[in-house]
């Protein structure tokens, strides 16, 4: 199963596509995004979040919500 979640990359966190079994600093299969905490900025490509999760993807709980944050489900109108 590919689940978005959260990879650790110096002060900024990366949104990346991943194997479940793979470790949090594993070989990404495709990077979706970025997110930085301390400025609460977050930058993402839209048509990826978009192709992944009908493909069977899931995301994370707190991917889920920093991109709640950003607004990329209204710009894509996808409700999960």
């Amino acid at each position: 199963m590919v689940k978005l979640r959260l990879k650790r990359y110096g002060r900024k966190q990366r949104i990346i596509a991943i194997d479940v079994q793979s470790r949090r600093e594993g070989k990404a299969i495709q990077e979706v995004g970025f997110y930085n905490p301390r400025k609460e900025q977050t930058q993402s490509d839209v048509s990826a979040i978009v192709y992944l999760p009908e493909r069977g993807a899931q995301t994370t709980e707190t991917v889920h919500d920093i991109l709640r944050r950003a607004k990329v489900f209204e710009q894509i109108e996808i409700y999960f």
